[in-house]
């Protein structure tokens, strides 16, 4: 964050100071929410929760270093109070970010949007400093912790931005006004929330509309083979930039092929010329991701050669997406728990199925751990008898789907593929899914675990890589 006084602090959310000895003390160290992060300078934000109100931490966030606590009532310790906290912090990052004149990247998005965020993040790291949302911290709170993470230094500001209904990205583009937006995708995932793939539209689609107008600067990158976002474009004043495999993308793929062990290779095109990618990521799914991210990088002055050797050295950053790890005996758990929706979920499975190639070869099996997918709605039979179906279809070796209702679902899907056999299974929580996979694992076997995030499946594939250590329920 960049040095401001608890005075210009004050004045710019519309608080009142209290019990603040010096208005001239700075805030030299980053805004938090949890009194464990503080550090010397911090400005402590009190929220009051669920199951903890984070006022009751005030004096031990002090304590511990904060110069002074951004708080809805008076806390004993030096306080910024607010009429109401969440807004404060967001007037404050829009004032800082305002101030600093970085450029901001958004995107949004149905499926993908925190690897890619990654993989911008990674790409304009290496041409710039750049400051980026931490895993999936997209809902009023996280963006602007993650917006005053920036300093005088920042070059590229990179936000996800995620909505469960409409005017939650207008809100969130109101306090930290991008100037490139980025919309990956329109599926299903909490369509039971928004009620059809067309609100979800409307309500990724606040992005392009919140841009400045092209001579202002603006550019809208949007996903060519998604015709939902391709129809954005008439949203928007901004200058539009297509990525995707269709022909007349700005920036597309041409010639994707698969590693053995399941990684992408393409051929990218940009409007300066082509490169060779290579992404160390999984499935096939992330070259859609690749495209988007290469084509932000290209808005901002990239060149090819650039973007394709950033893209080709990119890993993962957030935890529990598509982590591979290969245990001693030769068994690979890839870990995909933390949240899931239809799209994912094929996408999931796709890369399974690819990864089994060379596993199958040596007698390997693939295995995927399926849990419930939340938010569907009415469409939750139709969509978990989908996913059943497609694991036939791709000839993963065995289902086993974890959970309820859901699970048996996920089963229904298999047998109405035609799989009567033992190739799926249905287990009642996550302790019998480990207990199953510690009996019946063998060398060479590929295991995939994927759910939606309140199901804490990752729990399985914890407990795998952590051999016969239980991995006890949260």
């Amino acid at each position: 964050m960049i040095d401001l006084s608890l005075a210009e602090i004050a004045d710019i959310t519309g608080g009142r100071p209290h019990d603040i000895p010096d208005p001239s003390v700075r805030i030299t160290g980053p805004v938090v929410i949890d009194s464990r992060q503080v550090e010397a300078g911090s400005l402590f934000a009190a929220f009051a929760g669920e199951h903890v109100d984070g006022h009751d931490y005030a004096e031990r966030a002090v304590a511990s270093g904060a110069a002074a606590v951004l708080a809805a009532r008076p806390v004993g310790v030096p306080a910024i109070v607010v009429a109401d906290v969440e807004k404060a912090l967001g007037a404050l990052a829009r004032a800082v970010v305002e101030r600093l004149g970085t450029d901001v990247v958004a995107l949004t998005g149905s499926a993908g949007k925190t690897s890619t965020k990654d993989l911008i993040a990674q790409v304009l790291q290496a041409h710039a400093p750049t400051v980026w949302t931490p895993g999936s911290l997209n809902n009023e709170i996280g963006l602007p912790l993650t917006a005053l993470r920036a300093t005088a230094e920042t070059r590229h500001l990179v936000l996800e931005m995620g909505a469960r209904g409409i005017g939650h990205i207008d809100y969130l583009t109101g306090l930290t006004p991008p100037r490139i937006g980025l919309v990956l995708n329109v599926g299903t995932a909490h369509i039971g929330e928004f009620g059809g793939r067309e609100q979800i539209a409307q309500a990724k689609g606040e992005l392009v509309e919140a841009l400045p107008a092209e001579a202002d600067g603006g550019v809208a990158v949007l996903n060519a083979d998604d015709p939902l976002v391709r129809a954005m474009s008439a949203r928007t004043k901004a200058r539009t930039v297509l990525f995707g495999e269709a022909d007349d993308a700005d920036v597309r793929a041409s010639e994707v092929r698969m590693t053995p062990a399941g990684q992408p290779s393409f051929t990218l095109h940009t409007p300066t010329g082509c490169g060779e990618v290579t992404l160390r990521l999984y499935g096939e799914h992330h070259v859609s991701n690749a495209l988007a991210a290469a084509a932000v990088a290209h808005v901002l002055g990239m060149s090819v050669e650039e973007i394709a050797t950033a893209l080709s050295g990119a890993g993962t950053l957030s935890r529990w997406r598509m982590e591979v790890t290969e245990r001693a005996d030769g068994v690979t758990i890839v870990n995909d728990a933390y949240n899931a929706n239809p799209e994912s979920m094929r996408a999931a499975l796709r890369a399974l199925a690819a990864m089994g190639g060379a596993a199958r070869a040596d007698g390997g099996r693939t295995w995927a751990v399926l849990g419930p997918m939340a938010e569907l709605g009415d469409a939750s039979l139709a969509e978990h008898d989908a996913v059943g179906r497609l694991a036939v279809r791709l000839n993963v070796s065995k289902l086993v789907a974890v959970g309820g209702r859901e699970a048996s679902w996920l089963q229904l899907g298999a047998y109405n593929e035609g799989s009567w056999g033992e190739e799926s299974v249905v287990v009642s929580d996550a302790q019998a899914a480990i207990d199953l996979l510690r009996s019946e694992l063998r060398p060479g076997d590929v295991v995939l675990v994927k759910a939606s995030r309140s199901v804490g499946l990752e729990r399985v594939a914890l407990a795998l890589l952590a051999g016969e250590c239980e991995v006890a329920d949260r």
